[in-house]
């Protein structure tokens, strides 16, 4: 029986997870000798020591474990708030390998990835950008939300996406090998594709890929009290909420509550918020502005408290 690989979560970086983790005796820090502490180690700030908290669903780890043994470039795609990011992480961490994160914009020129000359009291200096870093020092790239990049920007990865391996460096005149251990991963959310917001074919087709999407209600529940800290009964109403949401997109929600903003809620409730106020704030008012739209989902918040 075939599994299927679109149920996967994601918690977003808070102290609770790392409260959480210490309290059950499930994270794991790196040693002193696995985790670099040479102030000369460019990528010593791109070291992740503490394991991010990510529940595995199907067989995502594994296959991407074994695209990262070939070197394969992967692409993750699914909705805001699912596990894109988080997953990058953990992966990063299990491979023990440096991560360098670009949120990508429509203001993101190629030098923002590559590098530029700069001037300082000894004259101009080359400085490389974070594509470069990882691509000459042996890191994993992760250019986050790829979409948002001007197309005639994305373009500067393709000769590091297929069996060169290579970097041109124009304005400094190199030819950059890629570093043995490089791996460039990026993502997007595919319900915001659009004729001026879509990766070319010619990209599209450099990339293995990996569908998320939100999981299934006892896991989603076992991942916000996990990083909530809230009770699990308040956990499984929180999700019943956010799954009443989702089937809002498209009539009258672009987009539904996603795992972030249920955890978002159920920390402010385990601080003492009361749950309507707590859900007010992170789950309903975030993502419309629409009074009808409000109401309803004000609505579903008082029928589970």
């Amino acid at each position: 029986m075939s599994r299927d690989f679109g149920s996967r979560t994601y918690m977003p970086r808070q102290g609770t997870s790392t409260r959480a983790a210490l309290q059950t005796g499930s994270t794991q820090w790196r040693s002193a000798s696995d985790v670099a502490t040479d102030p000369s180690d460019v990528l010593a700030a791109h070291r992740v020591a503490l394991e991010p908290y990510y529940k595995t669903v199907a067989d995502e780890v594994d296959l991407y474990e074994a695209a990262y043994s070939v070197r394969m470039p992967m692409m993750l795609k699914g909705p805001t708030g699912c596990g894109k990011t988080r997953f990058v992480e953990y992966m990063a961490w299990k491979l023990n390998k440096p991560l360098i994160t670009v949120a990508c914009n429509e203001d993101m020129t190629a030098s923002d990835l590559v590098g530029r000359f700069l001037l300082d009291a000894n004259g101009t200096r080359w400085q490389d950008g974070p594509l470069a870093v990882a691509a000459r020092h042996g890191a994993i790239c992760y250019l986050d939300e790829v979409v948002e990049a001007r197309q005639d920007t994305t373009v500067v990865i393709h000769p590091l996406t297929d069996a060169r391996r290579v970097l041109p460096l124009e304005k400094k005149g190199e030819l950059l090998q890629a570093h043995p251990d490089f791996q460039i991963v990026i993502s997007y959310n595919p319900g915001y594709q659009s004729l001026m917001k879509d990766l070319k074919q010619s990209t599209k087709q450099r990339f293995g890929a990996l569908d998320f999407s939100y999981p299934e209600h006892e896991v989603e529940a076992e991942i916000v009290a996990h990083e909530s800290g809230v009770a699990m009964d308040v956990s499984k109403k929180l999700v019943h909420i956010g799954e009443r949401a989702r089937n809002l997109k498209g009539h009258g929600l672009d987009e539904g509550i996603s795992t972030r903003m249920l955890i978002y809620a159920g920390s402010l409730i385990a601080q003492g918020v009361p749950a309507l106020a707590a859900c007010r704030v992170a789950l309903v008012r975030p993502i419309t502005d629409d009074p009808d739209m409000r109401d309803a989902l004000d609505s579903a918040v008082t029928t589970y408290f």
